[in-house]
């Protein structure tokens, strides 16, 4: 691929779209300047509104600006990437954002790959293909971001997969993550797809990945809490080595300021399982009690978490005073949640509501670059 090139692409709304990609882009941008394109959003350039005389001769001085440049100019064999991925979220349920991002310089495309949420082709193209721009699809009732890229070596199709929703954080490598799928050219059949097979999956794989997360916080609290409760009844660290004068006390402190941190977790992700939960379609209705205490525990927590947020002053004491008791209670009932969850069936998507306000990117992954 050349050090700088730019791409024209045909756009319903804008008509001629340029943009810039290569190591030396900024010099694509210069001929595009020189030659009378202006610069719009996501930076994506767009002729000037004129006849289609007039727009011949300025792509033909675009030619020839981008050669006195060292520039290579191609016309995409697909419409504009922008037009596609609107058409595509307006044939989805819910309400869709949709936003053209730009990876001009190579470097920028792999600020990707730590974010995306995917074990399939999508994962791999952005690793190992040149992917200039892309569109993400932001769901604005949902903690659901999908990148939609055309397909590398193909004509006409497209990739579509997910960033990793917060609060997962990176999503590189995580085998919980669902596969991405290719689309058709047509705008209705993708958006179906998308609907009928890839979110499906895709809620599937948050629901599980939701559990896991939940399920090894509660195991690293509890074995945290045996070797505690082991050495408070020996007196004695694991070693056998007897316990200095105030060494249980720091070590009490270092244990419950680590088992807050592994709740947070919990706190994170648990509401969203319990939502889920239908205690009597299951073969275990009796567990309705314990999921309404782990509710319970929750609500008690969260409202801690939100104390300290607003800078709250709580004592030591006080902190575990109101924690704890919470994270007895998830300990306790830990199977009964995690069987409930597991039997749960993720909500359709159709059922999304969508009068929520728009979300942001997820919070972590860098900005496109402009």
């Amino acid at each position: 691929m050349a050090d700088a090139q730019i791409i024209l692409a045909y756009s319903r709304a804008a008509g001629i779209v340029a943009m810039v990609s290569g190591t030396k882009y900024e010099a694509a941008r210069t001929a595009l300047e020189a030659s009378g394109f202006q610069r719009g959003d996501a930076g994506v350039y767009r002729l000037q509104a004129g006849d289609s005389d007039a727009s011949r001769a300025t792509v033909a001085d675009l030619v020839r600006s981008a050669e006195a440049h060292g520039v290579a100019v191609t016309t995409s064999s697909r419409r504009f990437i922008g037009d596609a991925a609107r058409d595509i979220a307006r044939g989805m349920p819910g309400q869709w954002d949709t936003e053209v991002e730009l990876y001009c310089h190579p470097v920028w495309q792999e600020d990707l790959v730590p974010w995306l949420w995917d074990s399939g082709e999508l994962g791999r193209a952005v690793q190992s293909e040149r992917i200039p721009y892309a569109a993400t699809l932001t769901n604005t009732a949902s903690d659901t971001t999908l990148l939609l890229i055309e397909r590398p070596g193909h004509q006409l199709h497209y990739l579509v997969g997910a960033f990793a929703p917060e609060p997962f954080g990176e999503g590189y490598g995580d085998p919980h993550a669902p596969r991405s799928i290719v689309l058709p050219p047509f705008p209705g059949r993708a958006a179906r797809e998308i609907s009928d097979r890839y979110l499906p999956a895709y809620d599937r794989a948050v629901h599980t990945r939701r559990i896991t997360a939940v399920a090894g916080a509660l195991d690293r609290i509890r074995t945290e809490h045996d070797t505690w409760s082991a050495m408070a009844a020996s007196n004695r660290y694991s070693d056998a080595t007897p316990l200095g004068i105030d060494a249980l006390g720091a070590a009490t402190a270092q244990f419950l300021d680590s088992a807050w941190r592994d709740f947070l977790t919990v706190v994170d992700h648990a509401p969203a399982l319990l939502d889920r939960c239908r205690p009597t379609a299951t073969p275990w209705p009796g567990d309705t009690e314990a999921l309404a205490q782990l509710a319970d525990a929750l609500g008690d927590a969260e409202a801690v978490r939100e104390e300290l947020a607003f800078g709250s002053p709580l004592a030591r004491q006080e902190r575990t005073a109101r924690t704890w008791p919470a994270i007895t209670t998830w300990l306790t009932h830990s199977e009964p949640f995690l069987r409930q969850t597991q039997a749960a069936t993720p909500h359709p998507r159709s059922a999304l509501a969508v009068a929520a306000p728009p979300r942001a990117l997820p919070p972590g992954r860098p900005a496109p670059h402009r």
